[in-house]
């Protein structure tokens, strides 16, 4: 299963090594992954996109939280939370192309950001589907020369918060 989980690190030299190198010493291959700022500038916000069963991927958030520079881990699949990425995708467009990519952004929702006869860059933020779904009909407008893509962040629906998590939820052993 999929699982998008968040992290606050501490913003220490090494720490998301350190984080990052647990998956990898386990055989775990993160699919996303997502580093910012938060309110507070001695943490960072970590959202990291992983895939295993539930059981494995509850043991590996168990081992994470043991991290000295792990403050706080909230697994945002275990309960209701908002979950986005932005892609902007830079397309090759043939003669008359820029009004099928007009009509392409307009239908999906997304920004076009830079526009010409021959090439246009577009930009749409959603669900993970819906931005695999516009990467994947983005070839239908034109050639893509170029699909940058943010990796997931996400946040907890209702009052709980990241750094409140640990006091309605505990992790299994």
């Amino acid at each position: 299963m999929r699982h998008a989980i968040s992290v606050l690190l501490q913003n220490e030299v090494g720490a998301l090594t350190r984080m990052t190198g647990m998956f990898s010493s386990r055989g775990y291959n993160i699919d996303s992954l997502n580093v910012a700022p938060t309110d507070d500038p001695t943490v960072s916000r970590v959202t990291l996109v992983i895939s295993g069963s539930d059981a494995a991927i509850g043991q590996l958030n168990t081992q994470l939280a043991k991290l000295v520079d792990v403050v706080n881990i909230h697994d945002m699949t275990l309960g209701d939370h908002f979950e986005r990425e932005l892609a902007i995708v830079k397309l090759k467009l043939a003669t008359g192309g820029l009004a099928k990519a007009m009509s392409f952004a307009k239908r999906h929702g997304a920004e076009i950001l830079d526009e010409a006869q021959m090439s246009c860059t577009i930009q749409l933020t959603g669900r993970v589907g819906e931005i695999d779904a516009f990467v994947a009909d983005a070839e239908t407008v034109g050639d893509i020369s170029a699909v940058a893509r943010s990796g997931s962040v996400a946040v907890s629906k209702g009052e709980v918060t990241l750094s409140t998590f640990d006091a309605h939820h505990h992790l299994s052993a």
